[in-house]
Parts: C-alpha cells; sequence; structure tokens
C-alpha cells in the first residue's frame, strides 16, 4: 500500500510542540469569527425578518431556526465521512496530507463568505456548511499527533496549551474583526457590512496562513505504525472494523457516549448565544462582539487552570466539574433579561470552555491504544458532531415550535445530565490498561 512517508532530519521536540500547538492558534480564527461571533450576527441581517421557506423543512425558518439548522446538516455530513476517511489515513499514513488538504480547502471557502452580499442568505449558508466540514474534519488529523506528541501528564498540558494558544489567536482575530467592523471608514470602507465581509476574507486568510508552522513541524512518522493493519474492501467493512474495535475498549466507548451528549450542550451554546443574545435580549453588534473578545481571553487562563485541576484531580473530576457549571449556565440563559447578565453568562463560560474541550480531548487519547490514532479520533469527531447534529437541531425545532428560544436552550441542561450521567460510569485507569494491553 502506498504511504505518505517523511523524509529527513525530523523537528525537534518543542518544534514539534510549537507547530501542533499553532494550528490551534491558526483555526480558532474560524470558530471564533465562522461560528460563535460574527457570521450568526451577519446572518441574521441576511434573513428577511418574516423568516423564509425552505424544500422539505418547510417555514416559515427565523434566521436563528435556519442558522441551527445549517450547523446540524455540516455536522452530519462530517459524521457521515469521519470513520472511513480516519481508517484510510492510518492504513496510508497520510495523516498529515489530509491536515493539509482540509485546512487549505477550508481556508479558501472562509474567504469566499465575503461573496455573500446582503439577501444571500442561501450562498452564506452553504459556504458556511462546506468550510464547517473542512474544519471539523481537519481536526481530526490534527488531533491524531496528539498522543504521539505527548504521554502521560503531559497529554493534558500539550491539550490545555494548545486550547490556551488557539484562544489567544483566535481572540486576536476577533478583536481585528470587531475593530474593522466599528470603524469601516479606517479601511476606505463605507458601512459595517462591508467590513464585516472583508472580516471573512481576512479569516480564510489567517487560517491558512498560521498553519504554515503545523504543515512544517508535524511529520507523519511521529505517529507509530502498527505492525498489522486491517484491510477493508468497503467502506461498510470499514466502518464494521472500527466499530469491532471499539467494542474491545468498553471505557472508551463509554466516554464516547458521554461525550456525545454533554458536547451537544458545549456546542449548541457556542453555535446560538451570538443570535440569542440579538433575538431574545436586543444585544447590538457590538456588544456581542465585546462579550465575545472577553470570553476569547478569559478562556485561555481557564483552559490552563483546568489542566492544573486535571493532573491534580484526575482528568474524569475536572471534566465532571466543569458540566456541572456548565448545567448551571444553562439554568441561568433560560432567565436571562438584561444585556449585563450576557456578559456575566460570557465570564463563567469562559472560565470553563477551553478547560472541559482541552481535557476531554486529552483523557480521549490517554484511551487510545498505539497505532489507532486517526481511525479512533474520527470517532471521537463523529460522537462530537453527532452532538452538534442533535444540539442545534434540538434547538432549532423547539424554537420554531414554541416561538422561545429560552425553552430552547433550558432544553440543553438534559444533554448535559446524560453526560455526566455516563462518565461516571468510566473507569479511566481501566481504560488506560486496556489501550496498553490490546495494542494491535
Amino acid at each position: 500500500m502506498l504511504e505518505c512517508k517523511d523524509t529527513g532530519v525530523g523537528p525537534s521536540r518543542r518544534e514539534a510542540w510549537f507547530g501542533w500547538c499553532m494550528y490551534d492558534w491558526a483555526n480558532s480564527a474560524f470558530a471564533t469569527v465562522i461560528l460563535a461571533a460574527v457570521l450568526p450576527v451577519y446572518f441574521v441581517s441576511l434573513v428577511p425578518a418574516n423568516g423564509v421557506s425552505l424544500p422539505v423543512i418547510g417555514g416559515p425558518l427565523t434566521a436563528t431556526a435556519l442558522w441551527s439548522y445549517a450547523v446540524a446538516g455540516s455536522m452530519m455530513l462530517v459524521a457521515l465521512v469521519a470513520p472511513g476517511l480516519g481508517a484510510q489515513a492510518d492504513r496510508s499514513r497520510c495523516r498529515r496530507r489530509w491536515l493539509v488538504i482540509l485546512s487549505i480547502a477550508g481556508a479558501c471557502l472562509t474567504s469566499s463568505l465575503a461573496l455573500a452580499g446582503p439577501g444571500r442568505y442561501l450562498l452564506a449558508a452553504g459556504l458556511f456548511v462546506i468550510a464547517n466540514v473542512c474544519f471539523a474534519a481537519a481536526n481530526i488529523f490534527y488531533n491524531a499527533f496528539l498522543p504521539a506528541l505527548a504521554q502521560g501528564p503531559d497529554i493534558d498540558r500539550l491539550s490545555a496549551r494548545g486550547f490556551a494558544l488557539g484562544y489567544i489567536g483566535g481572540g486576536l482575530m476577533l478583536l481585528l474583526s470587531f475593530l474593522l467592523i466599528q470603524h469601516p471608514t479606517w479601511i476606505g470602507l463605507s458601512t459595517p457590512s462591508q467590513a464585516t465581509r472583508l472580516t471573512f476574507f481576512l479569516t480564510g486568510l489567517w487560517w491558512l496562513g498560521f498553519s504554515v508552522p503545523t504543515f512544517l513541524y508535524l511529520r507523519e512518522d511521529m505517529i507509530p505504525h502498527p505492525a498489522v493493519q486491517p484491510v477493508a474492501t468497503s467502506r461498510m467493512q470499514t466502518l464494521w472494523q472500527i466499530w469491532k474495535d471499539l467494542r474491545s475498549y468498553p471505557d472508551m466507548l463509554r466516554f464516547l457516549l458521554a461525550y456525545l451528549f454533554y458536547n451537544d450542550g458545549i456546542q449548541t451554546i457556542i453555535a446560538v448565544a451570538a443570535i440569542f443574545a440579538k433575538d431574545e435580549l436586543g444585544l447590538g453588534t457590538s456588544s456581542i462582539l465585546g462579550c465575545y473578545l472577553m470570553i476569547q481571553f478569559v478562556a485561555m487562563p481557564g483552559s490552563l487552570l483546568f489542566g492544573r485541576m486535571a493532573r491534580q484531580w484526575g482528568s474524569k473530576r475536572a471534566v465532571l466539574l466543569s458540566l456541572v457549571l456548565f448545567l448551571a449556565v444553562t439554568v441561568y440563559a433560560y432567565g436571562m433579561q438584561h444585556g449585563w447578565q450576557f456578559w456575566i453568562m460570557g465570564l463563567a463560560v469562559a472560565l470553563i470552555l477551553g478547560g472541559s474541550q482541552a481535557i476531554s480531548r486529552s483523557l480521549y487519547a490517554s484511551l487510545i491504544p498505539e497505532g489507532k490514532n486517526a481511525e479512533f479520533y474520527s470517532f471521537y469527531a463523529v460522537s462530537g458532531k453527532f452532538a452538534a447534529i442533535l444540539g442545534p437541531l434540538s434547538f432549532g425545532v423547539l424554537a420554531q415550535l414554541t416561538g422561545s428560544n429560552r425553552l430552547a436552550i433550558l432544553g440543553l441542561g438534559l444533554f448535559f445530565l446524560t453526560g455526566i450521567g455516563l462518565l461516571l460510569t468510566v473507569n479511566v485507569q481501566r481504560g488506560q490498561q486496556a489501550a496498553q494491553e490490546l495494542k494491535p
């Protein structure tokens, strides 16, 4: 089988860690500007005030519901292609190549969002869906390098460091977007809408440009190659083989189920918070972007704090604490009436968001046997993306049926409760021992 081999002298450990962390810095611009803060608010301005009707889905659909369906649709595509893609990358040893291809494609599509002018909400939704697929799929191969670059306590430290750097990078791109939107005349533009579209173009450049150290310092031969590789003659056989492999690691499987539910709540909060603030609280673009800026820079020390707690208390306890706090956030969000309360909620989310994601990633990495990195991270992505389907879809349906975004966001608490219950059944030490004993 043809393999994507690396030649020449490899990078040092410090260079490899730097290159890996820089990808968080690079692609976090997409997460903040496109997925969380700027595009959702701009998308509201593109959708008619009385809603729209679409084939199959029907209508009238509000901007909130339509955006939720776009997020869910993109994640459905990732869930369908991720397992086969991850397994193929492990067998052919082309994880780095897929990371490069998907990153370049995602960055170009992100920049193309600048073409979505007034009234072109379908173009904006279509470009976003494909760009989000590239963003999520690229993370499969990016995350696959984590257990190869660090082991033991260093996994939590490296994962938290990557998230921390990502929050700084994403925050700086969001700050630049904020300044351009508030002062479009500084660069010769006449309206905030034009400046917003320029930020989409710049976000794509940011993602691509700062990914260069990752492309240079991450090498395929960093990841151990299994002595025996399963051969599947069809996509269904590939999926079945991965599923059989997963059943050999029951604690990892339980963690994936827990992650599916609690990440559902986390990703939905990220995806709909900006629209919720605009529709329910009447906050303007400046206030929303300002709050997201605060979240980015507070989340950085929060991520490092949870990394320290994971080392002292254990990864599982640190994640459980973050989930209890997220559950409290959903109850608080249901009763919000004033703009300043959105800022308080943002502060709470900032302190726990990065930590919950970073420690979840490193906890899962500790449960993966050597040689199965991209394959099992593809299922990690599927678990997360099915969550990103169920959450926004549930939110959109509740918002459409009840006309209340508050009831929809309160319903997210059920996903956190289910995730907490499943995570309590995971025996981390037993799962790590199984990963060592059942190496392929």
